[in-house]
C-alpha cells in the first residue's frame, strides 16, 4: 500500500491510497482521488508527506503527516498530524501545534515537516520523528518525542536526534531496523542535496556517517525518502521523489547501503509526491479495493504477449480500450487476458472476434458498480520499434540489401542515456534488435554520457563497404567506423565537433547528419543546437575540410535535428521547431540547389506536426528514405509515447518518445506535402 499526495496546489495536498500486487506496479484508489478530506484532519487544510505504520500489535495502524497548505502558507507550518486506525479505512486524526504546545522549547518554530512513526521495542511506545526549524534560523534540524498512550499528542517537549556533521538543514527522515542496526536515510537540504544515510546500534542517539556521499543514485535533487521491504524477499527498496522533474525514481538492495536503479521496472498510473509504502496482507488488499475500487478506473492488467503494451489506451471517461497488437495476430479470435486485481471482474472471458468492430466488456468493481467498455484491437504498426527510442536515422545498405534505424536510446530522465543501438528490417514493418553497438562507457575514452542523435552512412571505398557512424557525446561529435551496419564501431579516438563556429556564442554541438551528394559522390556533415552548420568532409570521412565551414541562415524556426535529402535536382534541408518536450515539437523544411548552398524556404514548408484529431504529439526529429529504384520515400521520426506520453509530468514525455514511418509524398512542383501522423503506419515496402 502506497500513501501519498501530489503536488503543492488546491486539492493536491491531500492524502491518496494506491496498492501493488508486487511492490513494483501501483495502482491509484478511488482514481487517484483524496481518501480523507484534509479540512477534517488538519489545521490548515492541507495534509503532506504522509507515513503508515503496521502497529506491534499487528492490529493498529499509525499514520502521520505535515500539516501545511501551501497556497497560503508558503513553507512555513507549525503542526504535524496524528492519525491511526485499525482497517486502514477508518481513521481518528489529532494534531500537534508545535509551538503553542511547547512554548518554552519551541515557542518560534516556524517549520515542521515530514513526520513519521516508529515503534521503540525498548520503551515500548511509539516514537515520532521530524524536521524543524525555529523562526529566522537554520538548518532545519531532526527530532524526536514519544507519542502518548492513545497517539493524539506526545508525552514530552522533542529531543534532537541527529548530529549532522556537516550542519546542514537535515529533513525527510526514514528509519529502519535490520540486523539490530537502525538505518537513518534523510535528505540534506544545504550542502550537496541528497539522500544520505546514518547508522546506529540505538534508535535514539548514536548515529554517525560511513561517509557523507549520496546514498540515492540521482543527480539531480531529491528528498522523502522512503524505504520497505520486498515480501517474500531479502531485498529492499529505496525510492525517493525526485521533485524537480516531477517523478519518483525507486531503487533495490540486499544490505540497505548499496543500491541499483530499477525504474524500468517500475509502473504507476498516478504522479506521487511524497510518500511511503507498507506490506499489507491479501484480505487487507481486499478491504481497500472494496473501498475505494471503481468501475471508473478499472483494476485490470491486459497480459497478451501480442499486444504493444506501451500503447495500450484505456480510457475511463469515454469507456473505451484500444489495443494494439503485433503483426500477424488473428482478429477473429483474439485473446486480450484481462487480469483482474481483487475485486474486480471482467466478462466476456478468453477469444473474441475484433475483425468486425468493437467488443463490448463489463468490467465490475468490488462497490457492484458496473461499466461497459468497447474494447478494440487493431495491427498498429506505429510505433515501429518496441520501446523508448527518438531521433532516428534511417540507412538503407547495399551490402546488405537491408534498412536499419539508428535512434537515441530513450527513457532515461534528463536524455542521460550512454549507449546507442541498431535495428534491421527487410521491409520497413518488421524490425530486429541488433543489439548495443556503441557504448560510451566502454567504448569511448573523450565522453561518457549523453549518447544523443546518430546518423551514419555507406560508403564504397574500392570493393569493401565502410560504414561511418556519427555521433553525439558529452555535448560534442565524434565518429566511429565499421565494416558492416550492425558494427562493431571503433570510436576515432577524439572529438570530431567540440567547438563553436566563428559568430555562434549559443547553441550546443550536436545532432549531427551526414548526407552525400548524388551528383558529386562528395559527402557532407552538418550539426547544431540553436543554429545550423555545415562542412564537407574530407576523403577519410574523419575530419572536416574546415575551409568549407558555414553556418546556415534559417528564421527562428530552427531548433535542432537537421536531416538533408535530394530529389530531381533538389536539395531538401529539414530541421526540429521548438522543444522536444513541447506537445508542439514539429519538422519543418528549406529547399537549395547545392549542399552548401542559400536556402530558401517554402510558404508552406511544414514537413509534420502534432495531430489534434489522434493526439499525437511532438512529432519531429527525423530522416527520410527513399526506396532504392524507386520514386518512394518514407519519413522516420519520433513522437511522445503514446497515449501517456503527453500527461507525463514536466516535459518527461520529451524523454520517453517513440520511434514512427509514415509516407512521404511530394506535390507535382517537389514541394513536401505535410505528412499526418498515424498509428497504422506503413505497409510493407517490398511488393507482395
Amino acid at each position: 500500500m502506497f500513501t501519498y499526495f501530489t503536488g503543492n496546489g488546491p486539492g493536491e495536498e491531500a492524502i491518496r491510497f494506491a496498492v501493488s500486487i508486487d511492490g513494483y506496479n501501483y495502482r491509484a484508489l478511488n482514481n487517484n482521488e483524496p481518501v480523507l478530506d484534509s479540512r477534517e484532519i488538519s489545521t490548515s487544510g492541507g495534509v503532506r508527506d504522509p507515513h503508515i505504520l503496521r502497529g506491534a500489535d499487528d492490529k493498529t495502524f499509525y499514520m502521520v503527516a505535515t500539516d501545511l497548505y501551501v497556497p497560503e502558507q508558503g513553507w512555513n507550518n507549525f503542526a504535524l498530524i496524528l492519525m491511526k486506525s485499525t482497517d486502514l479505512i477508518n481513521w481518528e486524526s489529532s494534531f500537534v501545534n508545535i509551538p503553542e504546545t511547547f512554548p518554552a522549547e519551541f515557542g518560534d518554530v516556524d517549520r515542521v515537516w515530514a513526520p513519521q512513526t516508529i515503534y521503540d521495542e525498548e520503551a515500548g511506545k511509539y516514537m515520532v520523528y521530524f524536521s524543524m526549524k525555529n523562526k529566522g534560523r537554520f538548518p532545519d534540524i531532526i527530532y524526536f518525542a514519544y507519542a502518548n498512550e492513545d497517539f493524539t499528542s506526545f508525552e514530552s517537549a522533542p529531543k534532537q536526534l541527529l548530529y549532522n556533521p556537516a550542519n546542514n538543514a537535515c529533513i525527510d527522515g526514514d528509519i529502519i531496523k535490520k540486523d539490530d542496526k537502525f538505518y537513518l536515510f534523510h535528505k540534506s537540504e544545504s550542502g550537496e542535496p541528497g539522500i544520505k544515510l546514518a547508522i546506529s546500534d540505538k534508535l535514539t542517539e548514536g548515529y554517525t556517517y560511513q561517509d557523507f556521499e549520496r546514498i540515492d543514485k540521482e543527480t539531480a535533487s531529491v528528498e522523502g525518502s522512503g524505504v520497505f521491504k520486498l515480501n517474500n524477499s531479502d531485498k529492499w527498496i529505496l525510492m525517493y521523489d525526485v521533485y524537480g522533474s516531477g517523478r519518483y525514481q525507486f531503487t533495490k538492495s540486499s544490505d540497505l547501503e548499496h543500491f541499483e536503479i530499477i525504474d524500468e521496472e517500475i509502473s504507476m498510473n498516478f504522479h506521487p509526491r511524497h510518500g511511503t509504502v507498507l506490506p499489507i496482507t491479501g484480505k487487507e488488499m481486499q478491504r481497500l479495493i472494496g473501498k475505494w475500487g471503481r468501475s471508473d478506473d478499472p483494476m485490470v492488467e491486459i497480459k497478451s504477449p501480442f499486444l504493444k503494451k506501451l500503447n495500450i489506451d484505456l480510457n475511463s471517461e469515454t469507456a473505451t480500450i484500444h489495443l494494439p497488437v503485433k503483426r500477424g495476430v488473428d482478429l477473429t479470435a483474439f485473446d486480450p487476458q484481462f487480469e483482474c486485481w481483487p475485486g474486480f471482474s471482467v466478462k466476456p472471458e478468453g477469444p473474441q472476434d475484433f475483425s468486425k468492430g468493437p467488443v463490448a466488456y463489463i468490467i465490475s468493481a468490488a462497490d457492484k458498480s458496473e461499466l461497459k467498455y468497447e474494447v478494440t484491437v487493431s495491427e498498429d504498426h506505429n510505433p515501429v520499434l518496441e520501446g523508448y527510442y527518438a531521433d532516428p536515422d534511417i540507412l538503407y545498405a547495399e551490402k546488405t540489401d537491408s534498412f536499419y534505424i539508428y535512434p537515441t536510446t530513450d527513457g532515461f530522465d534528463g536524455w542521460s542515456g550512454y549507449y546507442f543501438k541498431t535495428f534491421s528490417s527487410a521491409n520497413l514493418v518488421d524490425w530486429n534488435d541488433e543489439g548495443t553497438i556503441l557504448d560510451l562507457k566502454k567504448d569511448v575514452s573523450w565522453a561518457n554520457r549523453n549518447a544523443w542523435a546518430p546518423c551514419i552512412i555507406e560508403k564504397k571505398i574500392g570493393d569493401e563497404y565502410k560504414y561511418f557512424y556519427y555521433f553525439t557525446a558529452a555535448q560534442k561529435i565524434g565518429v566511429a567506423v565499421a565494416d558492416h551496419p550492425t558494427g562493431p564501431f571503433t570510436d576515432s579516438g577524439k572529438a570530431l565537433i567540440d567547438f563553436k563556429p566563428k559568430g555562434i556564442k549559443g547553441g550546443q554541438e550536436i545532432d549531427p547528419d551526414v548526407f552525400t551528394d548524388p551528383k558529386t559522390g562528395k559527402s557532407y556533415l552538418y550539426w547544431g543546437n540553436g543554429y545550423m552548420a555545415g562542412a564537407e568532409l574530407n576523403d577519410d570521412m574523419i575530419s572536416l575540410k574546415m575551409n568549407t565551414l558555414k553556418t546556415f541562415n534559417i528564421d527562428n524556426t530552427f531548433r535542432e535535428g537537421t536531416s538533408v535529402i535530394y530529389r530531381n535536382g533538389t536539395y531538401y534541408f529539414m530541421w526540429s521547431e521548438d522543444d522536444t518536450r513541447s506537445p508542439n515539437y514539429k519538422v519543418r523544411y528549406a529547399i537549395s540547389d547545392s549542399p552548401m548552398g542559400k536556402l530558401s524556404i517554402p510558404e508552406k514548408n511544414i514537413v509534420i506536426q502534432r495531430d489534434s484529431v489522434t493526439n499525437i504529439f511532438a512529432t519531429g526529429h527525423n530522416s527520410a528514405i527513399q526506396i532504392p529504384g524507386k520514386d518512394e520515400w518514407y519519413l522516420v521520426y519520433h513522437r511522445f509515447t503514446y497515449p501517456k506520453g503527453v500527461e507525463m509530468p514536466r516535459g518527461s514525455g520529451g524523454f520517453h518518445r517513440e520511434v514512427c514511418i509514415d509516407k512521404m509524398e511530394f506535390d507535382a512542383n517537389g514541394n513536401i506535402l505535410e505528412v499526418k501522423p498515424t498509428f497504422k503506419g506503413i505497409e510493407s515496402c517490398i511488393e507482395k
